[in-house]
């Protein structure tokens, strides 16, 4: 079962040649749903053989270069005829994506819902649940878990075909944690035949914020957790003053959080498109860091 992230849009505030503002692809088993949606998003959707088939966008808040794209992404759609609904959800103050939604036209084509979401929100999907965490900056904000439910143990066909157990229907009964009967009358449980559970993935996007417990809480022990990296830890102050992280406490949310890996974004445009100086800080404190760049996939596997 797949699960990737593409950066459509890796820059802090203002897009720069080398990238664009913030928004981030998820597709899941043929689903698709997007995180922020900054200006020029749709090129990039276009430009990264996105698809435009998304059902759902979830924003972290509403400065300009994370909401600015919507626009232009709905007024597109409809010229795409689209006819399926466009699920938005974002913290409290969404009045912003109510003047988006309707920004250049007198209604959608196609409807659009808003939810207003709030820390400790969850919402349940078929096979995963979104979660809504608390982040610090300078207005309303939030960030975003994708947690995989638990799966199913292995199954042993080996054992099951030495029991006698035919294949078909009672291999799939069995793998579910459901007793069979057998032609003589025996009664099997699943027990012997299916291992333990086994871990989901999962994804964390903090969007814009400072260092923060409930980001390392929303965390541990993540797959991927994609956090802001807008500064080096030189500019320390400047990150304080306008609630920002640096390349260097991005890495300490990540290994206190123990993630398998981290993907740091929003990168100011003082930085070149590889920013050596912020990997480099980041890895001297957690090594399986990297620099997010636009149009990068990344692929989530199965910790196993």
């Amino acid at each position: 079962m797949s699960l990737s992230v593409t950066l459509l849009g890796t820059a802090a505030a203002c897009p720069t040649v080398d990238r664009n503002v913030t928004s981030l692809a998820v597709h899941r088993e043929g689903e698709f749903m997007m995180f922020d949606c900054g200006e020029g998003t749709q090129r990039q959707m276009m430009r990264y053989g996105t698809g435009f088939a998304l059902k759902e966008i979830f924003f972290t808040h509403y400065h300009a270069d994370h909401v600015l794209g919507l626009s232009g992404l709905i007024a597109t759609m409809g010229l795409q005829d689209r006819r399926e609904p466009l699920v938005l959800y974002g913290p409290k103050s969404a009045d912003v994506l109510y003047t988006l939604v309707r920004l250049g036209a007198e209604r959608p084509k196609f409807p659009v819902e808003i939810v207003e979401v709030q820390p400790g929100d969850v919402f349940r999907r078929s096979g995963y649940e979104l979660r809504v965490f608390d982040v610090v900056h300078r207005r309303e904000s939030v960030g975003w878990v994708l947690a995989e439910d638990l799966r199913l143990g292995r199954f042993n066909p080996e054992l099951a075909r030495d029991r006698g157990i035919p294949e078909g229907p009672m291999w799939g009964r069995l793998h579910k944690g459901e007793a069979i009967t057998l032609e003589d009358g025996s009664v099997v449980t699943s027990q012997d035949f299916v291992g333990p559970t086994r871990v989901g993935r999962t994804l964390v996007f903090a969007g814009d914020s400072r260092p923060h417990a409930d980001t390392i809480a929303a965390a541990e022990g993540a797959d991927l957790l994609i956090h802001e990296a807008t500064f080096a830890h030189a500019d320390l102050a400047l990150a304080k003053e306008t609630n920002h992280s640096t390349a260097h406490e991005a890495a300490e949310v990540a290994k206190a959080a123990g993630v398998r890996e981290l993907l740091l974004t929003h990168i100011s445009a003082r930085y070149s498109r590889e920013a050596p100086e912020l990997l480099s800080e980041a890895q001297a404190v957690f090594p399986q860091a990297r620099i997010a760049r636009d149009g990068l996939t990344v692929e989530i596997p199965f910790a196993e």
